[in-house]
């Protein structure tokens, strides 16, 4: 998961139906539902400041793949982890996870690719979970199979990433504690490519489907980056971003998928018509905004040329307090 400076968490995940996993009190657990959020421990976000009665999981982000072992890469969030896992004396439902991996991070092809590098990553993993009294674990491997961020991918790390999701749910298996164990999965069809699904989600609790940043500055036309409902093709058959897509598609051909204009909607119903449990399906909300300066005001900027220069995101707090009351529209264009 990656890029996103909230007031205090990274991103909230929802559960896209409710589910029989999770552990919020509720007289009846199948109406109950998940939320997750992704929490960075940067300065001014503390743990006793965050919002967690409205969660059921928080997810401490990131440890790292460091010599086939998981570990911090900054020593001073291990005292900002132990103050996060604190707070559940006063949320005692409240499970605190731990995420290893995001966006750039290396050693994941590499840890896998062995047995015994995977036995020691699991090791570590476990002795990690056990040493700050973790309820779970979160793979954050972008991408496997896919070279992304100069990170390294091979062919076996479709195979491999089954093997270790297998062999960490086995080693979670042995704590007291009862572990959750989820990954984070692409908003596009090509990643699911390179990955075994329906093995994988035998070993899991969720699958956290990262569904945003699907429209950023390399982008040739403007347009929603975490759209929730369904972008039809014929949605954009007389606007000018649909000869970008008809190129597009000739792309995703090459990697033998089909393509279409990307949305929540549209990849969890892919999963679902691959075989996985609607209920260990999870969504990703982004809490923030992109910008492009120099767009034609037409249409609100929606789904056109990006002529201008991509700016960058604003922070939910940012666009709030900027943007809410309209005096500035037409300036930059903001979609969250």
């Amino acid at each position: 998961m990656t890029y996103l400076r909230q007031n205090f968490l990274l991103i909230v995940i929802l559960m896209t139906i409710v589910s029989s996993f999770n552990c919020t009190p509720s007289k009846n657990k199948e109406d109950t539902i998940t939320v997750m959020a992704y929490y960075v421990p940067e300065k001014n976000y503390k743990p006793e400041n965050l919002p967690l009665h409205q969660l059921t999981h928080i997810i401490f982000s990131f440890t790292k793949v460091i010599d086939n072992e998981m570990k911090f890469n900054n020593l001073e969030f291990g005292l900002k982890l132990k103050q996060l896992v604190e707070q559940r004396k006063n949320h005692p439902n409240l499970k605190v996870m731990v995420a290893c991996g995001g966006w750039g991070s290396k050693g994941f092809s590499d840890m896998s690719y062995s047995p015994e590098n995977r036995n020691k990553f699991v090791k570590s993993a476990v002795s990690f979970i056990e040493e700050y009294d973790l309820d779970g674990l979160d793979i954050d491997w972008e991408y496997l199979g896919i070279p992304a961020a100069n990170t390294k991918a091979r062919p076996e790390d479709k195979q491999n990433f089954t093997l270790l999701m297998k062999e960490l749910r086995e080693g979670l298996n042995t704590l007291k504690r009862d572990q959750t164990l989820t990954f984070a999965s692409a908003g596009w069809k090509r990643y699911y490519k390179n990955i075994e699904l329906n093995e994988v989600m035998k070993y899991v609790n969720y699958m956290n489907v990262m569904t945003y940043d699907q429209i950023g500055g390399n982008s040739s036309f403007t347009g929603h980056h975490t759209a929730l409902g369904w972008i039809k093709k014929e949605h954009l058959k007389d606007t000018l971003v649909s000869d970008f897509y008809k190129e597009m598609k000739k792309r995703a051909a090459n990697y033998g998928v089909e393509y279409e204009p990307i949305s929540a909607e549209m990849i969890v119903d892919y999963c679902i018509s691959k075989g996985v449990n609607p209920k260990q399906i999870v969504i990703g909300a982004a809490f923030y905004g992109r910008a492009w300066k120099g767009v034609a005001p037409v249409n609100n900027g929606l789904y056109q040329p990006n002529k201008g220069s991509h700016i960058g995101w604003g922070a939910y707090k940012e666009i709030r307090a900027t943007y809410e009351n309209n005096k500035i529209q037409t300036l930059l264009g903001f979609y969250s």
